[in-house]
């Protein structure tokens, strides 16, 4: 079934919501803090991961949602671009660049899922 949405205050309102969420998420990587994980994610969040290739791998529960991004974000030498963030209800998109510690980069996209204030859905994927 095609989800359709229609923007009107009911879809506004919870855009806003989801991009507070989003937000405070990409906050965790430009600070390499992840304190704020614990509260941004639901006990049922399912990540499929953009390594390795080419499925990537799944993640599911907050457990091991908190446990991959925090490896993410306390990487040392490494930082994202936040490219750019859509977001549409109770969904967004994260277009992103990855800068590794030896220089090297990567292109991606993150499609997310926010319910109840908590990112319940992530889906990772790169360029190449």
């Amino acid at each position: 079934m095609t989800q359709e949405l229609v923007m009107d205050a009911t879809a506004y309102d919870l855009s806003q919501k989801t991009a507070e969420i989003i937000r405070r998420y990409n906050d965790v990587f430009q600070r390499h803090d992840p304190s704020a994980l614990t509260e941004l994610v639901a006990e049922d969040c399912v990540i499929e991961n953009t390594v390795p290739a080419p499925d990537g791998a799944r993640h599911a529960g907050k457990a091991a949602c908190v446990g991959l991004w925090t490896a993410i974000a306390t990487q040392a030498g490494t930082r994202f671009d936040i490219e750019e963030t859509f977001v549409a209800g109770d969904r967004a998109t994260i277009r992103w660049r990855y800068f590794m510690g030896d220089g090297n980069s990567l292109r991606g996209v993150n499609l997310m899922r926010v319910a109840d204030g908590r990112i319940v859905e992530a889906m990772g994927y790169v360029k190449g």
